[in-house]
């Protein structure tokens, strides 16, 4: 006889439909990708089937191992994966999640690759990596017109093609970004990599980088001193002569979390590169694809929020506790509640910012805001997310510092979002940058934010704080992080009084802007419609 029956338990949240999203799909519409609404839920039903969520698992479970040389004892530099971390792979380029915008000229294409890659993202955040460093290097790759001619149509190509070869007879490329250096962290310039000149036009590359991301991939942009300055360059890993670049990975990171995808410490000995852009304007040339990455951190934030607002919920509707479900539980409403207002604040204004990319070509005050809004919320988003996977763990209690709930996985990873490109006080202190040298950036934010002016007073009123924090410039770097919270605050606001659900844009504005909250998660003041908050994170088949 057992001992005892199992009830009360919660049923699997797998399968689920990632792109049930109203957060998502309303945004998809708004910002002009509307047509890419049935790819985006063909991934949302991919990303929370039992195999995508079984591969995730499993890449984190069993991470990548380096083999440094073969048997033989011939050096090799090869990263090992398991094999589901390609089906991965496989499913996020052939959906075009990492260069195919640039190849598209339909109106959106950059929304549409938002939406697609938040959606993905919720199989496994690792992989999305080098995905996103592809998206990423195409536009710094364009400042070498011929480098990209040559290259760019394989870096859209949706054909995974993985293993080492001479990057011209491949499928499809993936490339990567090489700047961190062990004595300089985020102080790119103090970089003591070398690049020597040689006669065919390329350049010797000598040095050590501390951290590279996703090595196995076919190209790298890294900096380095070069006669005229800090420059950048491309480096293959196989070269044109189909030999390799002597690229040596000399370690991989464990890492917190971010276990799937392996990040390294490599050496440069007397590497072939060839430069991107001129001389001594290599972070002018590569800024640009950190400020591409730097909107995927955004759009991981968001996604790893909505997933753990979807964890929390699920558990909620399924389990009892003291006579009634949890979802019922006044209590664990308002803690429910809290968490999906976050997570669609941060879904609503990364949207906007896709949206911002793909106008910012042709529009100068949309790149205008890019650059600020970007700066700021990828600061504050990307800050809110530790502490959100936090609380949506706890609400599954001990069930949810299990391993085996996955709830660890979204709680190890969240911190990664905020360290990447630029921990809290660089992106603060870019954001500061831009108004300094970019005004035109300032106006255009409170161009946008003003927009919503008149729907809710305490927005009004948080707009002119800003007003007012902005006009007083002593000691503002000591107040950098204060200033650029309620910058990004105020235009989260104002995106959801004009775009959002109304509760949930009454209960963001009476608490992140009133006031009228606690310092936890679950202080949501009485009169809040938690049901129409929370039934937002339903995501049933």
């Amino acid at each position: 006889m057992p001992t005892h029956e199992v009830f009360n338990q919660v049923p699997p949240l797998v399968p689920f439909d990632a792109a049930r999203n109203p957060a998502l799909l309303e945004g998809l519409h708004r910002e002009g990708a509307g047509w890419a609404e049935d790819e985006v839920r063909e991934l949302g039903r991919l990303a929370g089937a039992v195999a995508a969520q079984e591969w995730g698992r499993l890449a984190n479970e069993y991470p990548p191992v380096l083999h440094t040389h073969d048997r033989w004892g011939h050096r090799v530099d090869e990263v090992e994966f398991h094999p589901h971390w390609h089906d991965l792979m496989t499913v996020a380029v052939a959906h075009g999640l990492h260069g195919s915008p640039w190849l598209d000229s339909r109106p959106g294409a950059h929304t549409a690759r938002a939406a697609k890659f938040y959606t993905w993202g919720v199989a496994d955040a690792g992989h999305m990596c080098p995905i996103s460093m592809t998206y990423a290097v195409v536009p710094a790759l364009r400042h070498n017109p011929e480098l990209a001619a040559r290259y760019e149509p394989l870096l859209g190509s949706r054909t995974y093609d993985f293993g080492l070869r001479e990057p011209s007879t491949k499928a499809g490329l993936i490339a990567g970004m090489s700047m961190t250096e062990k004595q300089g962290g985020s102080d790119v310039r103090a970089n003591t990599t070398t690049a020597a000149p040689q006669p065919d036009g390329s350049y010797r590359i000598v040095g050590h980088k501390w951290f590279t991301s996703a090595p196995m991939s076919d190209m790298f942009l890294t900096l380095a001193q070069a006669p005229g300055g800090l420059s950048c360059f491309l480096l293959p890993r196989v070269l044109p002569d189909g030999t390799r670049n002597p690229i040596r990975i000399q370690r991989l990171k464990d890492k917190l979390g971010n276990k799937s995808n392996a990040s390294s410490e490599i050496e440069y000995e007397n590497a072939t590169g060839w430069l991107v852009g001129a001389e001594g304007a290599g972070v002018k040339t590569i800024i640009e694809m950190v400020n591409m990455t730097r909107l995927d951190c955004v759009i991981g934030s968001a996604t790893g929020m909505r997933m753990g607002a979807v964890s929390a919920v699920h558990h909620a509707r399924h389990r009892e506790a003291f006579g009634a479900e949890l979802i019922d539980q006044p209590a664990m409403r308002n803690v429910l509640a809290d968490l999906v207002i976050e997570s669609d604040a941060a879904t609503t204004v990364m949207m906007r910012l896709a949206g911002a990319t793909d106008r910012a070509g042709s529009d100068p005050a949309e790149a205008a805001l890019r650059r600020i809004a970007l700066a700021v919320t990828k600061y504050w988003v990307c800050k809110r997310a530790p502490m959100h996977a936090a609380e949506a763990l706890e609400c599954l209690g001990g069930n949810g510092y299990a391993e085996e709930s996955g709830m660890p996985r979204l709680y190890r990873e969240a911190p990664l979002m905020s360290i990447w490109e630029g921990s809290g006080n660089v992106a603060a202190l870019d954001a500061l940058r831009a108004m300094g040298r970019q005004p035109e950036s300032v106006e255009a934010y409170f161009a946008e934010v003003s927009l919503a002016r008149g729907a809710n007073p305490r927005l009004d009123d948080a707009i002119d704080r800003v007003g007012k924090e902005l006009t007083d410039l002593s000691d503002i770097e000591y107040r950098a992080r204060r200033i650029v919270e309620l910058m990004a605050l105020v235009l989260q606001g104002a995106q959801l009084v004009r775009h959002g659900h109304p509760a949930v844009a009454d209960a963001f504005c009476a608490t992140r802007l009133g006031d009228d909250w606690g310092i936890a998660f679950g202080t949501l003041p009485v009169g809040v419609d938690t049901g129409a908050i929370v039934e937002r994170a339903f995501v049933d088949l």
